[in-house]
């Protein structure tokens, strides 16, 4: 039977693997929502810890936010409604820095077409398309397969709204009315304007 002084060299070992284990799982976390860029459901942490437990897979990532809140840097991690998390850049140094983007997420003829969109919403798609012109079909098959609007059929048209997913992503209100605030904030005055009639490509 093994001594007491041994039985104990074991709890502390085990101890010590547990934590080991933990920090292991923790920088796995990390790195799924780093490469992601998107916000990730339970689901898809589970997937990456190799685990059914949805209680283990929120209880690691919610001790990743806490250790990025004590970090106090200038990337969070933020807890969505139902039961996602996101890593993202804090909104207060995204002017700063957005011009040393090399892959800008939308080029120019699609990032208006969705900025209209979200100015406007509720907009009809015939809306869209009248006034950004016909290049505003194939923006708005790309916008709908990236997840930022989606469409209501509406009599023979569709009717578009932003996504939570645009939301989550640009760090904005899901309150349409706060977004669009929010937006005229972030881009200037103009920017609706710049949006509103325009045609180009």
């Amino acid at each position: 039977m093994p001594s007491k002084k041994r039985q104990a060299a074991d709890k502390g070992s085990s101890v010590s693997e547990i934590d080991e284990n933990t920090q292991r799982d923790l920088r796995l976390l990390e790195a799924a929502l780093y490469v992601a860029g998107r916000p990730l459901e339970v689901n898809d942490l589970c997937q990456v810890l190799k685990t059914r437990s949805k209680n283990k897979a929120q209880s690691l990532v919610r001790k990743l936010l806490q250790e990025y809140e004590r970090r106090n840097g200038a990337l969070e991690i933020l807890e969505l409604k139902d039961d996602r998390y996101v890593l993202q850049l804090k909104s207060q140094f995204t002017t700063q820095v957005r011009r040393l983007v090399n892959r800008p997420l939308l080029s120019m003829g699609p990032l208006k077409t969705l900025s209209y969109v979200a100015f406007r919403q509720p907009v009809s798609q015939k809306r869209v398309t009248d006034v950004r012109g016909h290049h505003a079909y194939g923006h708005l098959k790309l916008l709908k397969g990236m997840g930022l609007i989606a469409g209501e059929k509406s009599g023979r048209s569709s009717v578009l709204k932003t996504t939570d997913y645009f939301a989550d992503y640009f760090a904005l209100s899901h309150d349409a009315t706060s977004m669009k605030r929010e937006l005229k904030r972030t881009l200037g005055s103009t920017a609706e304007e710049e949006t509103s009639e325009s045609r180009d490509g």
